[in-house]
């Protein structure tokens, strides 16, 4: 970034610089505070010669081009106003900080901490962690809270260029592990951003002062981009503020729902939980137990020398009704258990003793009615038939 002077200047908002090379909507300038893209932040929105500038970015020969939205006003040799957008520079500038400050609290919960990179955009920023360390929700309220409790401490934000030598010889400095090889390699020196007593890592971005100018920061959630890494995202300024009111407004919702305020949220929830899964585990008996009373009332007829049980249920699904046709095949006194579901796609389940193939049975009713399935000796089932649960009855019976 060693080409624009915006990550050193970062409070410059306009300048004039003698414009050297014109190609189409492309400018270079003999120096500029439009900060380029790279390292995660975006390059700087604003005006140059009286042009909006789309986007700025280096060219093979490494020069700082700005490309334009129009064609320019001006030509190689003369002079060109630049205009940074003063919005988007300083979200940017408190942003990235805040991606620095989010490390930092990082490193005082995590083990085997690196640094995977980080990326802003307009609606929230990510940090990429390398570390053992499971990130879960308490590891995210804490990141927060600490992020938060470092905004407020006010600490000085500096940068410096130092020897690669010093650089390796700081362990607190942290790398890019992606690009650290690429950093010593090629380069003598090294851009280190600091933020007192809190985190050291190199940077060539643009960063605010002083932490308390970052704002507020509400961290949104977690991911898993790859192996190792957990993505933190967060949102500053002015998107946490209204993520920070809608996360406040869901809580009272909740709590009055559940009868409590928020100090006792927390233990509300864990009880209705609790008791949910109570109710959920007694209607699931309940459901059980009318199946069984169900199967137990089917119809029993005589086949080729075996007794059949063959009926119809309805209200529940084919893996729901083929665990209790096993389980009544083995409690009753029957060579095969024929359940047939009532539904708009109904299905059948065959339980059988083994005297009868239970996937023959399948075959020879989706053969019969269509659909699909199939199944072992002792089980099967099928589904997708194109007849009503009589008609297959009536089949089976015959």
């Amino acid at each position: 970034m060693s080409d624009s002077l915006a990550p050193d200047s970062p409070t410059v908002r306009a300048f004039d610089a003698t414009v050297t090379r014109v190609d189409g909507r492309s400018v270079v300038l003999d120096e500029t505070y439009f900060y380029l893209e790279g390292g995660g932040q975006p390059a700087d929105r604003g005006v140059l010669g009286g042009v909006d500038v789309e986007h700025v970015r280096t060219n093979a020969d490494g020069a700082v081009v700005h490309d334009l939205a129009a064609d320019p006003g001006f030509a190689a040799g003369d002079e060109a106003t630049g205009v940074v957008d003063d919005d988007f520079r300083t979200y940017c500038m408190r942003a990235h900080t805040a991606s620095h400050v989010l490390y930092g609290a990082g490193r005082r919960i995590f083990d085997d901490l690196g640094y995977g990179g980080f990326d802003i955009s307009a609606e929230k920023v990510r940090v990429d962690f390398e570390t053992s360390t499971e990130v879960d929700d308490d590891a995210l309220v804490e990141l927060e809270r600490l992020v938060n409790r470092a905004v407020w401490d006010s600490r000085e934000v500096s940068w410096e260029e130092i020897s690669v030598a010093e650089a390796r010889d700081r362990e607190e400095i942290a790398f890019n592990v992606k690009t650290e090889e690429g950093v010593f390699s090629e380069s003598e020196t090294v851009r280190v951003v600091s933020i007192d007593g809190w985190d050291w890592a190199a940077c060539g971005g643009t960063h605010v002062s002083n932490t308390v100018e970052i704002g507020p920061v509400e961290v949104l959630g977690r991911s898993n981009p790859g192996e190792g890494l957990t993505r933190v995202e967060f949102a500053v300024g002015s998107s946490a503020v209204d993520r920070r009111a809608a996360v406040r407004g869901s809580a009272y919702e909740a709590a009055r729902a559940l009868g409590t305020n928020l100090d006792g949220l927390g233990e509300s929830a864990a009880a209705a939980a609790a008791a949910r899964e109570e109710l959920e585990s007694e209607l699931a008996d309940l459901k059980s137990e009318v199946l069984r009373s169900r199967l137990a009332d089917f119809e029993t007829v005589e086949r080729d020398g075996l007794t059949w049980n063959v009926g119809a249920v309805s209200g529940f699904d084919a893996n729901e009704v083929g665990e209790a046709a096993k389980e009544a095949r083995d409690g009753a006194a029957v060579d095969v258990f024929v359940a047939v579901g009532e539904s708009d796609a109904p299905f059948v389940v065959v339980a059988s003793a083994g005297d009868a193939a239970a996937g023959k049975v399948v075959a020879e009713v989706t053969d019969e009615f269509g659909g699909g399935g199939g199944g072992g000796p002792t089980f099967a089932q099928g589904g997708g038939l194109g007849a009503p649960a009589d008609e297959v009855l009536a089949y089976l019976r015959d």
